[in-house]
């Protein structure tokens, strides 16, 4: 096996040495944006000789960019600078960091080449999961401590992570054996069709711009479609959303996704005028005086029944949406290992999201329609 891993080290850094390490000059006029309607965390250029892909969004409020070039097998690299990132297509071995990434490989027919994850259990998907079973894709540990070993014996031709703020010492560690890791920054967009159309990104790296313009284009006519038919409605009901983790009510800020969600269902937010688009970290007190006598409490945490919540904090008892059964979690669709499906499926379809909450504040408006997502806690 070490001989194996050696082999496969030296190999790796032969093979990603960087051809030109000048500044490039980009001189070709004939460069292909691809159109972008709500991320704004990435660019993607395609040129005759190479696709460029810039990252400005890895993690929130970050300064840094990286840029990827991806160059079919054969083809002489561009001129580039000593921190770009040669990717080499076609890629038949991948690894990804986070379970939203299944469902993208899946829509997008790459999830074949998925060999590793980190903590296979957390992965919901029953496609995914099957090859898992079947032993094809293999566990890496976690993604804190990443079984090194096993995966150089994998092999993956490219590592798709993430970043919470740029230090991360085991995607480090990847890269110094030869390995492009790419940073996925959809989690750091503040439109749910934002995050949605990273698979955009994704699809780059496996030359499917076109499935994927294709799958994101149908995800945002459902999403636009269901916001209409909210509008047809006069009533909004007031909604409040989160809950304590210790001492600490999470509430969504009133320029996040969340928020976007809840404005697009319709629904009067009491935080909509919030000017974060992050998580408001407030206490109890707080939110008790502003959200008593809220009609809805929507995406409550991981509870499953009214009781472990009674439990946890007799104060949740005070609320209104508490005493008229009004209370809702995202947890109707656990995996067998129990990840939550909303976490791994939710980013890639925010159009099933928006016509939850909508079912649930408007009852009656989408016919014969079942939450998928969301449940209401007895």
């Amino acid at each position: 096996m070490r001989s194996t891993v050696l082999f496969f080290i030296c190999f790796l850094a032969l093979t990603s040495c960087k051809q030109d390490k000048s500044k490039p000059k980009q001189t070709e006029a004939n460069v292909k944006k691809e159109v972008l309607k709500y991320a704004t965390g990435f660019a993607i250029n395609y040129y005759k000789t190479h696709t460029e892909i810039i990252v400005t969004s890895p993690w929130p409020k970050s300064e840094d960019t990286y840029r990827y070039l991806l160059v079919e097998k054969g083809q002489t690299i561009p001129k580039h600078n000593e921190t770009d990132i040669i990717i080499q297509l076609p890629i038949n071995k991948i690894v990804v960091m986070s379970t939203t990434n299944i469902p993208t490989l899946e829509y997008l027919d790459i999830d074949d080449k998925l060999v590793g994850f980190p903590n296979t259990r957390f992965i919901s998907s029953e496609k995914t999961r099957a090859r898992i079973d079947n032993g094809e894709i293999k566990d890496l540990n976690n993604d804190l401590k990443i079984n090194i070993e096993l995966l150089l014996e994998l092999q993956p031709e490219l590592v798709i992570g993430f970043s919470v703020n740029g230090n991360d010492k085991k995607l480090d560690q990847i890269e110094t054996f030869g390995i492009p890791v790419v940073l996925d920054g959809a989690w750091t967009e503040a439109h749910p069709l934002g995050r949605a159309e990273w698979i955009k990104f994704v699809g780059a790296f496996f030359n499917k711009k076109e499935e994927a313009n294709r799958i994101f284009n149908d995800i945002e006519s459902n999403y636009l479609k269901a916001a209409q038919i909210a509008l047809k409605v006069n009533k909004k009901p007031t909604v409040f959303s989160g809950s304590m983790i210790k001492d600490v009510w999470y509430v969504p800020g009133g320029k996040s996704f969340v928020a976007k969600f809840l404005e697009d269902a319709n629904t009067n937010y009491l935080w909509k005028e919030n000017n974060s688009n992050g998580s408001l970290q407030l206490n109890f007190e707080n939110v008790l005086e502003k959200a008593n006598k809220a009609e809805l409490w929507l995406g409550v945490g991981l509870f499953e029944n009214k009781k472990q919540m009674q439990d946890q904090h007799k104060g949740y008892t005070y609320f209104d949406a508490f005493k008229n059964n009004n209370i809702y979690s995202y947890t109707n669709k656990i995996g067998p290992e129990g990840g939550l499906l909303y976490y791994e499926l939710g980013p890639l379809r925010p159009d099933i999201i928006l016509k939850d909450i909508i079912n649930i504040s408007h009852p009656n408006l989408l016919s014969d329609y079942e939450n998928f997502f969301f449940k209401r806690l007895d």
